[in-house]
């Protein structure tokens, strides 16, 4: 099943297959178009395989189209989603938006953004289904790829896939702005404040929360900065994941640009096979306003857990910032999975003007 450059030359007993929008006439007409409100499978395969990659395209007017799209996918007949996600945020860019970028797992390619991969595996054993919901007001149009392979028997061993989407807009941070003027340029004087002591992860943005046994393999985080702040950095919120029921943190970050892979405030776009900010928007006179999306791919080193995983991160030094946060969550586990929080409806996904 694995299939990598080292052992790509090795033969393995699949039978490739493809799920796509082409033409069924023989024209060029190579597309699904969805009603305002329609829910379509656009891939249902039957027995045991594994996804390999998914390719999709769109063509709308409407604004934010991609935050008003949903992809799900479901394993071996289950009725509960492994996958629920707005269809950009799934491919790793937030607020609607596409972005050309490159990451091992994820990409968004040219013209604009708007070929949008995705090569993690998704094995399954006993069927698989995908579904694209369009909660738009108007008619849309897909075009698309789900290549996989067929096996003839289930391999031992393999997790599901596992994606989710989330939205705290705006979370709850307690410094308040207009004591900008007081504390602005001494920001030791803020981190000592009797509110910005956070030992336990009180109050921090969730990315994931998962139980059963699998590894968590990393998110993208999309921050909207809209209120000017002591220090206007949006960062500084530590990293803090618990495994398997730990009352405090198991894995406990530094800061988070740290826990992106980036240092000192990244102000430069930038994109790597794990790690990545693809997009900055800020201004000379405010340096971290507006939107901002970065992701973390735990490739090479997916993080375990034996019976639940919390993923969370400050936002703001001990969450003392309110921002609007995003987040898509990728793992993988044995089912059952824990049932996904209700997705919020499309008039709250939508990105802030």
């Amino acid at each position: 099943m694995l299939s990598n450059l080292a052992n790509l030359a090795m033969l393995r007993d699949a039978r490739s297959g493809r799920a796509s929008s082409f033409d069924r006439s023989g024209g060029n007409e190579d597309f699904v178009v969805f009603a305002p409100g329609e829910t379509r499978a656009i891939a249902e395969i039957g027995g045991a395989g594994c996804i390999r990659h998914i390719w999709m395209t769109t063509a709308g007017q409407e604004k934010a189209l991609h935050r008003r799209w949903v992809i799900r996918m479901y394993w071996d007949g289950e009725t509960s989603p492994s996958v629920e996600c707005p269809l950009g945020d799934f491919f790793g860019m937030g607020f609607g938006m596409t972005r050309d970028f490159v990451s091992a797992p994820l990409q968004m390619s040219p013209g604009g953004g708007r070929g949008m991969n995705c090569w993690f595996p998704m094995p399954f054993s006993d069927g698989a289904v995908v579904t694209i919901t369009n909660d738009g007001d108007l008619p849309n149009t897909l075009y698309y790829y789900v290549d996989y392979e067929q096996y003839d028997r289930p391999i031992e061993g393999l997790a599901r896939f596992h994606a989710q989407w989330r939205r705290e807009n705006p979370t709850d941070g307690w410094m308040d702005p207009s004591r900008r003027d007081e504390l602005q340029g001494d920001v030791w004087k803020v981190w000592k404040l009797p509110e910005a002591m956070n030992p336990t992860g009180e109050g921090n943005y969730v990315i994931l929360e998962a139980e059963g046994r699998g590894h968590y393999v990393g998110c993208n985080l999309h921050i909207d900065v809209f209120e000017r702040q002591v220090n206007d950095w949006y960062g500084e919120g530590d990293d803090m994941i618990f495994v398997d029921g730990e009352p405090f943190p198991t894995l406990h970050g530094t800061g988070t640009e740290d826990y992106f892979c980036m240092a000192y405030c990244p102000q430069t776009e930038y994109c790597a096979p794990y790690h990545g900010l693809i997009l900055y928007s800020g201004t000379p006179d405010w340096p971290w306003k507006g939107k901002n999306s970065m992701y973390r791919y735990h490739i090479e080193d997916p993080i375990h857990f034996r019976k639940s995983i919390k993923v969370t991160i400050e936002h703001g030094h001990a969450n003392k910032l309110s921002n609007d946060y995003s987040s898509t969550a990728y793992w993988y586990q044995l089912e059952p999975h824990r049932a996904f929080p209700p997705l919020l409806p499309v008039g709250l996904r939508l990105p802030r003007e």
